[in-house]
């Protein structure tokens, strides 16, 4: 097919909606493959595959996934900071039925534009709450504390992640809910030199302290921007999953972990609520 002979679709063909924010979302066939992608502003902020929802398109969520992946057989209950187009809820609802998930997200429109175009299954156990993510944590039910066995944060308030999911105090009340071998996968976003990558990885440490980062080589050496996943529990983290996470890829591909994550940090300080800052805007061009 040639590609740059082909018609685009005007943007007001796809579904849309207005976000509280003043952000437009959008849901666009994926150009790169089946499904479809969920676009705000320009950035695409997730890959939903109807026809199978095992199918994570973005390197960083097949990574996430691949952690996912060496949890213990069987149904979890998992939480979900941020919608998006609840790719991940709908993997776990796939791959793991009989779950109980929670997600809180700060937009409705953008939860409505997804399940009316892109539907959960009905047998899926997924509950959405809106608000703020950090207010959302301390209003989800009690009997949740200490029994999560997965915590995924991956907040966006259009490309960046809002200052007050950074902090050391926002990571000690998501850990909060974690059960004892529990597991919080968080999604950092940063570029050249991961300065804010380091002081992530130093803040997650200082409440959950077994750290295991996940990226593409050439961004865990901070030449270019991109995504890094960290998980993190307060048990060790099985050392028999390292083999299995590289070869699940995407490659090239690289797990750091023990002295690896403290080189990485290198001094690096924790964040506290009086000093965060929103993670790195990226380039206008990233997303070309």
């Amino acid at each position: 097919m040639d590609l740059m002979g082909r018609q685009r679709r005007k943007d007001t063909d796809f579904p849309q909606a207005r976000l509280a924010s003043g952000a437009n979302a959008e849901i666009r066939p994926s150009e790169f493959g089946s499904g479809s992608e969920v676009i705000i502003d320009g950035t695409p902020q997730s890959h939903v595959d109807l026809a199978d929802p095992a199918y994570l398109a973005f390197e960083y969520v097949a990574r996430m996934g691949a952690v996912i992946d060496q949890l213990p057989d069987g149904p979890v209950t998992a939480v979900h900071l941020g919608a998006g187009g609840l790719t991940l809820p709908r993997y776990i609802a796939h791959t793991r039925p009989g779950s109980r998930q929670q997600v809180v997200e700060l937009e409705q429109p953008l939860v409505d534009l997804v399940r009316e175009h892109l539907p959960l299954p009905r047998d899926a156990q997924i509950r959405v709450r809106f608000g703020d993510a950090r207010a959302g944590l301390a209003r989800l039910p009690a009997s949740l504390r200490g029994t999560v066995d997965l915590l995924v944060s991956d907040v966006y308030s259009g490309a960046q992640t809002p200052a007050h999911l950074t902090t050391t105090s926002f990571y000690r009340e998501a850990a909060a809910l974690l059960s004892p071998r529990g597991i919080l996968l968080v999604n950092v976003a940063d570029g050249s030199g991961l300065a804010f990558a380091r002081r992530q990885a130093a803040t997650i440490r200082e409440v959950l302290p077994h750290v295991a980062i996940l990226a593409e080589v050439q961004v865990l050496k901070g030449r270019r921007f991109g995504n890094l996943v960290f998980a993190a529990s307060a048990e060790p983290l099985p050392t028999d999953w390292l083999p299995r996470l590289m070869a699940a890829g995407p490659h090239p591909a690289k797990v750091a972990e023990g002295r690896e994550v403290d080189t990485f940090i290198a001094g690096a300080l924790p964040v506290a609520d009086d000093d965060a800052t929103d993670s790195p805007r990226p380039s206008s061009s990233l997303f070309s």
